[in-house]
């Protein structure tokens, strides 16, 4: 629900702030006064294109804001996938803030929450706040789906429909599955004959996992054997075979040093401790390197083995173009891929068997669907024309279509396309809602179908842009009281209010809202700008009169102003 809009510097608004409540909100003024300037600001605010015209003259810019009060966990949710939700929310309520903004270039800026958002973003969760009846812009009513929503919730069939879409998905990927495994299979003689080469190619290298790294670091010590050899021979003379200059003998002798010297002064016990430690180590060093070369040997053949053992593996890993590291792996790949082809046709039956079976499935849930669509439909037209006709519109006809999808394939939605079908003029065959020419005349259909169907809308806050076009009289009062029955909380179910806002001529549409704004224009010698104000309710009778009298007020327009507030005072 929309709780609070400002606009600065756009079109003829100089600067206005506005509080909306649920129920019936009414826009009335003088002809020309702007009553339409609500419902532009709110239009660009979603995300309508934007063009320099709409700034100000002498503006830098315009600037829209708009603090719609979230109650629709479908809406939040969406705000979270996008990640455009107001952490400092808490509680039931969530508060989403929405601006936009256009230069004297024309160029925009639309947010949600502070965010920079894209315009597709913007229209996108426009859609599913504010719907504006008379308009293109938000006309969700005009769209098939929304249509077969309507219908579909009007039947009941939310958890079948759910059912269907599921199924769908099923079968879907299950065919997927199948043509690729039934392509592969086409090609499979050809296939066969280049994995089996391959796989017998590898399967005689034998790799074992990680057998490269430990050939190619066995080959790197026998290589440098001689090397290896000789150093570690001079290492180990050095540390104990040579009796007088080896570095266990020095060590022993300087021990052996400190050892008398200790006997004078105790404080070099811990020097003797760490040469003793020392020499132990030096010990055990010389131990491990006499059984490093005793392990140590040149051979020939084992290293002329290592190299046609590596070499092998590098050769086939560039054959099969991967690395040599992952050449095991590729070998297990194309041992599945193997087996896979040569038991191809009892997957392909197996998997042929699944697909038939889940579209069977899908095609018992379809026909349910489709029952239960079709009683619906002629029951959600009969109610929807009952309401037209009470609008003054008593000549036009209304008809929902269940347009069948010929095919054997299962569909998205079902297996039909639900279409909104009217005439409104005697003789005239029926069209898609799509194609009614007439803005006022589209706004009373719509405004019936809402009525019908309130219950069901997602939709917190509903704009009608003239709904009362050409009618007048007791017509201009259903109309009127259909808008209120529309914004009472208790007709939508869906969600915990409802706001409907409407800009009407109508004295008896207007003296039925719960909240009347009067648009005027404020002149000075300099500036012309549009305002909005709240009127308490005598100057709603003064409003009301004004639009029953025109230029003269006079006693008995106010009295008859009043009688209107007061019937609908008594009636509640």
């Amino acid at each position: 629900m929309l709780n609070h809009i400002t606009i600065k510097n756009l079109a003829v608004v100089d600067s206005l702030e506005l509080e909306l409540h649920s129920g019936l909100t009414v826009l009335t003024g003088e002809t020309g006064a702007g009553k339409s300037i609500l419902i532009d600001a709110l239009g660009l605010v979603l995300g309508d294109r934007a063009e320099a015209a709409a700034v100000r003259h002498g503006a830098e810019r315009a600037d829209i804001a708009a603090e719609f009060d979230v109650q629709d966990p479908n809406i939040e949710q969406w705000l979270i996938d996008n990640e455009l939700d107001d952490d400092s929310n808490s509680g039931n309520n969530c508060t989403c803030l929405i601006r936009r903004t256009i230069n004297a270039k024309g160029r925009s800026r639309g947010y949600i929450n502070g965010q920079p958002i894209p315009l597709l973003l913007l229209r996108e969760l426009g859609e599913k706040l504010v719907n504006i009846h008379g308009q293109n812009t938000h006309q969700t009513l005009l769209k098939t789906d929304e249509q077969r929503l309507l219908l579909d919730n009007f039947a009941g069939s939310s958890l079948l429909r759910k059912e269907v879409n599921q199924c769908y998905q099923q079968w879907k990927k299950k065919s997927s599955e199948y043509q690729k495994l039934k392509q592969d299979t086409a090609e499979r003689d050809a296939k066969l004959d280049l994995l089996r080469f391959q796989v017998q190619e590898l399967d005689e290298l034998d790799l074992q996992e990680n057998e490269l790294s430990a050939l190619e670091e066995e080959h790197l010590r026998l290589s440098n054997a001689n090397q290896l050899i000789e150093t570690s021979q001079a290492v180990y003379f050095q540390v104990s075979e040579d009796e007088q200059k080896s570095i266990s003998h020095q060590v022993n002798h300087c021990l052996n040093e400190l050892q008398s010297l200790s006997e004078l002064d105790s404080s070099l016990n811990p020097v003797s401790e760490m040469l003793n430690i020392a020499l132990i180590q030096i010990d055990e060093a010389s131990s491990e390197l006499r059984h490093y070369l005793d392990s140590l040997e040149l051979d020939p053949q084992r290293l002329q083995w290592l190299d046609t053992r590596i070499g092998n593996i590098y050769d086939l890993s560039r054959k099969h173009r991967v690395e040599t590291n992952e050449l095991f792996s590729h070998i297990e790949t194309l041992h599945s891929e193997l087996e896979q082809l040569e038991h191809a046709d009892s997957h392909l039956e197996t998997l042929l068997e699944e697909v038939e079976s889940i579209r069977l499935t899908y095609f018992k849930l379809a026909k349910k669907l489709t029952q239960a669509r079709d009683k619906a439909a002629g029951l959600l037209a009969q109610e929807v024309i009952t309401h037209i006709h009470e609008l003054g519109m008593e000549h036009c006809a209304f008809e929902i279509k269940l347009l069948s999808v010929k095919s054997e394939q299962p569909q998205l939605h079902g297996m039909e396309i639900i279409e909104f079908h009217v005439s409104t003029n005697p003789g005239h065959p029926l069209q898609t809602l799509s194609k009614v020419v007439s803005g006022g005349e589209l706004s009373r259909i719509s405004l019936a179908i809402q009525v019908v169907t309130a219950q069901f809308s997602n939709i917190p806050t509903l704009i009608f842009d003239e709904v009362d076009v050409g009618i007048g009289g007791g017509i201009a009062e259903m109309v009127g009281s259909k808008l209120r029955l529309l914004g009472s909380s208790t007709q939508n179910k869906a969600s915990n209010k409802s706001q409907i806002l409407c800009v009407t001529h109508q004295a008896q549409v207007a003296f039925q809202a719960h909240q009347h704004l009067n648009v005027f224009k404020h002149s000075t010698n300099e500036s012309t700008s549009t305002q909005i104000m709240p009127l308490n309710e005598e100057q709603r009778i003064e409003e009301l009169s004004r639009m029953m009298g025109g230029v003269t007020i006079t006693v008995q327009t106010r009295s008859h102003a009043r009688e209107m507030r007061k019937q609908l005072t008594d009636l509640e």
